[in-house]
């Protein structure tokens, strides 16, 4: 029976490079993806589009090509990414254009548009927020909105000769998804199979939380060289069958625990997750283990896919700031309580904020309790942090909140230091449902 070996590479868009080029090196693959792409970062990517025309895609782009593409085209293997982010032709032409400076001919790269409807929205102004009890039209300030595509457009690239594919906004799966039905040649009506395929994207888009990442509890869970963690790979089969593992010699762990963890990440109905190529049923997976750092997966299917996809919108929401300032030795829990209870009054005073956060970072960032608590058995910290966090729709009381966090430097309780602020303007995202039959992709094609 025929099987593949897939690869993944990156998790999100500020994962680690080299545990790429480990599975390139030594990972006999035939395919590598790389999942570098979130629902806000795409409507970042768009308001970086805006002000040039040639930015948008992933800011780590280049140089993750530069060290994947020689090894790819050595190891001859595919390489598919959401890296296009909010501007898949300049991604395309950029990887061309890095190619053709390695030396490297003879290979297609193709991109995937069409995710892009910021200019349909009109259509869809009374359409429902998911997320809130509002139509689209409510939501002011929209920067980008971008619909999910699933796996079709990926596998139409890798028919016509792809040896790179680049998309903008896909379903995480979609892109291991993908070389499985490209592969197999499975059947896109074929829900049993596609839903089996999803499970092994879902299994491997987060790169090394399968394999012992976001994973260790010291003395509990235990993880080998955290610091070496191999990133994961797929043995599958031609009827769905999925083993994963990672290259022998690697740090981390792949096994029936890590698999169970990564299985429930961002599932909310595990007998109904939707994506765009189905609705798949995971009620009933379960994994063996087949040797050390090997797992079989088994028992996913599927049922037919919605009508519809969903859409992020991104918008802006004004401006949130941090600032923090250290407490240190004898007393500095008492002196840290008098600069937060002293922040709170000012804000309450001089302040109209729409949110706002005071913490004690080491006492009640997590876990809110009150201050007359205190440590318990009478045990004296010997560090604090003082932290404010705010949100306006105005900069200048963010850099005002900012100021008076620094003023406790001179006019705060004793021996503070340590300052550290930042401001940004917010992108916040909502999500919205269209029609799937109002999406029209299209391709971007060059060749070296």
């Amino acid at each position: 029976m025929k099987t593949i070996r897939i690869g993944s590479g990156a998790g999100f868009g500020n994962d680690r490079i080299n545990p790429s080029a480990v599975l390139l090196e030594k990972g006999n693959l035939d395919f590598l993806c790389l999942e570098c792409l979130a629902e806000r970062t795409i409507a970042i990517a768009q308001q970086l589009k805006n002000l040039n025309p040639n930015e948008g895609y992933n800011k780590y782009l280049v140089d993750r090509m530069q060290k994947i593409l020689p090894l790819a085209y050595k190891n001859h293997v595919k390489v598919i990414t959401n890296m296009g982010a909010a501007n898949v032709g300049a991604a395309v032409r950029k990887v061309a254009e890095l190619a053709k400076q390695e030396g490297i001919t003879g290979i297609k790269i193709v991109g995937v548009e069409g995710d892009n409807v910021s200019d349909k929205l009109e259509n869809y102004k009374d359409a429902d927020v998911i997320e809130k009890d509002m139509k689209l039209k409510d939501i002011k300030g929209v920067i980008a909105a971008n619909a999910y595509i699933g796996c079709q457009p990926i596998v139409e690239a890798l028919n016509s000769g792809a040896d790179i594919v680049i998309t903008g906004r896909c379903s995480d799966p979609a892109l291991f998804l993908g070389p499985l039905v490209y592969s197999f040649n499975w059947s896109m009506d074929d829900y049993d199979m596609i839903g089996k395929g999803t499970l092994v994207g879902h299994l491997m888009e987060c790169s090394c939380q399968v394999s012992g990442g976001n994973f260790c509890i010291p003395g509990l869970k235990d993880v080998e060289c955290l610091w070496n963690i191999g990133y994961p790979y797929a043995d599958v089969s031609e009827d769905g069958t999925a083993y994963i593992s990672k290259v022998e010699g690697t740090g981390g762990r792949v096994d029936v625990q890590t698999c169970t963890e990564q299985l429930m990440y961002e599932i909310h109905d595990p007998a109904r997750y939707i994506t765009p190529d189905c609705v798949a049923d995971f009620s009933a997976v379960h994994f063996e283990e087949a040797g050390k750092d090997r797992v079989k997966v088994m028992g996913a299917t599927g049922k037919k896919k919605t009508d519809t996809l969903k859409v992020s919108v991104g918008y802006k929401d004004g401006y949130m700031g941090t600032a923090g300032l250290s407490f240190g030795g004898p007393k500095c829990y008492e002196r840290t309580v008098l600069a937060a209870e002293t922040l709170e009054r000012i804000i309450q005073r001089d302040y109209k904020l729409k949110e706002y956060k005071i913490d004690i970072i080491g006492y009640n960032s997590l876990f809110p309790r009150d201050y007359s608590i205190g440590f318990p058995n009478g045990a004296e910290p010997l560090e604090l942090r003082l932290r404010v966090a705010a949100k306006s729709d105005n900069r200048e009381t963010i850099e005002l909140i900012a100021n008076e966090v620094d003023t406790f430097t001179i006019g705060g309780p004793a021996n503070c230091g340590g300052l550290e602020r930042n401001v940004k303007e917010l992108v916040s995202v909502l999500s919205i449902l269209i029609p799937r039959d109002d999406i029209h992709i299209s391709y971007v094609t060059e060749e070296v």
